[in-house]
């Protein structure tokens, strides 16, 4: 399955040795003449400097508490410039019974760290071929963790047992296929880090690792090496981070359309590697419908990809596959060929309110069948819509939203209860005439399901809030509160049903916990002919509780179960990593493990790529070699 060919047929790029990447001579006028060339990342090297290195996002940007209300501080959202929320102050009292004068301080960053296991072999190899390296010990912990509650919460209340020994910065495709040729003559083990939003621990370290274990940092491999406007393809290096990859291509009059939650700081390797699903899927595709070709360095040292970029083709299984979804373990991405799109003319937000949240499924449901789609479509729940009002800033577009909801019951939906509404969210974008169009069917659709336009305003605005709402977390943090948000798919006609007994199933878990204040909310983000995909937030105020993350662990967990009996999946976008891979089999069978392990034998057979994502090694008396791990496998 591996191979050791080059991507030298056009339109591919080659490197000159001195940092620079040129097109073939033979290039023709189709190709950018301003590319390829090298993006400056709105994310450094020293992701420190600019991101907190103990919760999510930027350093300037933050809910804080502070005279008798909260704010959120910067000016890189709509809500920042420390404008005050008190709505979100009497929220945050009202439901979570919280003590804003108590605030829990995090521990400071610290100041020594776990020395590294000894591998100078391995970096006199490093240095021989021109890798740049780091074991400052707060560069190796930056890189030893993703965003889960556990991660995040370990690094506010203590340190995490293993940490990566070295980080490596290569600048290239070449430069990777040499630290794994080395790592397999060292014994090292490789963890490919691209961003660090990992919600599933896939870029945590194994406790149990003995062997030197080498982040392998793709940040500055974020080139971009060429853009074929023909044919609408683009060739990124895989560390380019989503906004920077976005605001190349938009500077040439192009987007690619893929936006998830974590887009300011995710990258297109890491999107690969986890089968990423971004907001407006409906008209871009999701990562698997934009990918055209891929570049992977296997563990083998090998390197796999499809021969031309083509559209499509019938030549026995779609490697691309193995590569999808393959979450660190078989090897490294480095280069993706990509679809874009030129930019759309007409950008549209848009809102409609439903009776209940079952109303809103079944219009969901049926712009699917119709396949109208908008570029994203999401429905939240009455919890999700009370905690967005108290997001609401006083005088601005939100502002006494309920007051005119209320009017517009009385006076178009009657005898329904503001307390049961729901609400979706619409962004449309396309040629004026074809957004009108779709549009004008998607809200005659809602009416007969008893909705009714809210307005360009508050659609516009519940999107943008999507970016926002993870920094929540660390804010609720402070104040003894711990939260998460799990997702999965599902069928339509079990998408209602499935919602009810997740939240059935939480409730009654807290019950068992004694647990008093939480809160459980579910919206439908992603709708597809056969189904959805369902997100879930859920947290709790633990007071009193001295184990409070192992306890929402095993709510989680509990909730998953459900999940699975209720027709779902494990995951629809997030991933399997470390924290779902318990119910990986149950998801693929027993021949589809063997088959993952037959691939993992394959591409990785001295198990460098270790990073026991999708199916964990069993725990070994002597994991200081490969060869051990490996026959596990």
């Amino acid at each position: 399955m591996s191979s050791s060919s080059s991507s030298a047929e056009q339109p591919a790029a080659t490197g000159t040795g001195d940092g620079d990447v040129r097109l073939p001579a033979a290039g023709a006028p189709k190709f950018d003449p301003t590319v390829p060339r090298k993006i400056t990342s709105a994310i450094p090297k020293q992701r420190q400097k600019l991101l907190k290195w103990n919760g999510w996002g930027y350093k300037d940007s933050r809910f804080l508490y502070q005279d008798g209300t909260i704010v959120f501080t910067g000016d890189r959202y709509p809500i920042g410039g420390k404008v005050s929320l008190p709505h979100f102050r009497d929220y945050v009292v009202q439901n979570f019974n919280v003590d804003l004068s108590d605030r829990r301080e995090g521990v400071p960053v610290p100041n020594s760290f776990p020395p590294p296991v000894p591998c100078p072999e391995f970096l006199e190899a490093m240095e021989r071929h021109g890798v740049e390296c780091s074991q400052d010990g707060e560069d190796r912990l930056i890189r030893c963790h993703g965003q889960t509650l556990h991660d995040v919460h370990m690094l506010r209340t203590g340190t995490f047992k293993r940490i990566p020994d070295v980080v490596l910065f290569p600048t290239g495709h070449e430069q990777v296929v040499n630290i794994v040729r080395a790592a397999n003559a060292h014994n090292v083990v490789l963890i490919p880090y691209g961003g660090g939003t990992s919600v599933s621990g896939s870029v945590s370290c194994p406790e149990d690792e003995r062997r030197p274990i080498a982040a392998l940092d793709t940040s500055q491999m974020n080139r971009l090496l060429w853009l074929d406007r023909q044919n609408l393809t683009a060739c990124f290096e895989a560390g380019v981070v989503g906004q920077d990859l976005e605001r190349e291509v938009r500077q040439l009059g192009y987007t690619v359309g893929h936006e998830p939650d974590s887009y300011e700081f995710s990258t297109l390797g890491g999107w690969v590697a986890t089968r990423a699903s971004g907001m407006k899927k409906n008209v871009y595709g999701n990562i698997e419908d934009l990918v055209v070709r891929v570049r992977m360095v296997t563990g083998a040292g090998g390197v796999l990809e499809r021969g031309l970029a083509v559209p499509r083709v019938s030549c026995g299984p779609d490697f691309h596959h193995v590569v999808l979804g393959s979450e660190g373990t078989l090897g490294v991405v480095t280069e993706v060929v990509i679809k874009i799109r030129p930019l759309p003319a007409v950008r549209r937000y848009g809102s409609l309110v439903f009776p209940d949240f079952g109303a809103g499924v079944r219009c969901l449901r049926e712009v699917a069948r119709e396949r109208l789609q908008p570029a994203s479509i999401r429905l939240i729940d009455n919890e999700q819509f009370v905690f967005g009002q108290a997001l609401k800033v006083p005088g601005g577009l939100l502002d006494g939203l309920g007051d005119r909801l209320k009017r517009a019951y009385l006076t178009r939906v009657k005898r329904v209860q503001l307390d049961r509404i729901a609400i979706a969210t619409l962004l449309f974008e396309g040629h004026a005439d074809q957004v009108k169009q779709q549009e004008a069917k998607i809200f005659a659709i809602a009416q007969r399901y008893g909705g009714f336009s809210a307005g360009s305003s508050n659609g516009e605005k519940g999107y943008i809030l999507t970016f926002v709402i993870a920094y929540i977390r660390d804010l609720a943090l402070e104040y003894s509160i711990v939260a998460e948000s799990f997702e999965t798919s599902v069928s339509w006609d079990r998408c209602e049903s499935l919602c009810i007994n997740v939240k059935s199933c939480v409730r009654k878990e807290c019950a068992k916990h004694n647990i008093q204040h939480y809160l459980i909310s579910c919206r439908v983000t992603q709708t597809y002919d056969a189904g959805a995909c369902v997100y879930f937030y859920f947290g709790f105020n633990h007071a009193g509780f001295a184990n409070p993350v192992h306890i929402y662990e095993e709510i989680e967990n509990k909730a998953r179960d459900e999940i699975l009996a209720s027709g779902g999946s494990i995951s629809h976008h997030h991933g399997v990593g470390k924290i779902r891979s318990r119910w990986y089999p149950q998801s693929v069978s027993n021949v589809g493990v063997q088959l993952y392990k037959a691939t993992k034998r394959e591409l990785d057979p001295n198990n460098i790529f270790a990073a026991g994502n999708l199916i964990p090694p069993e725990p070994s008396a002597d994991a200081t070699s490969g060869a051990s791990l490996k026959a596990k496998l």
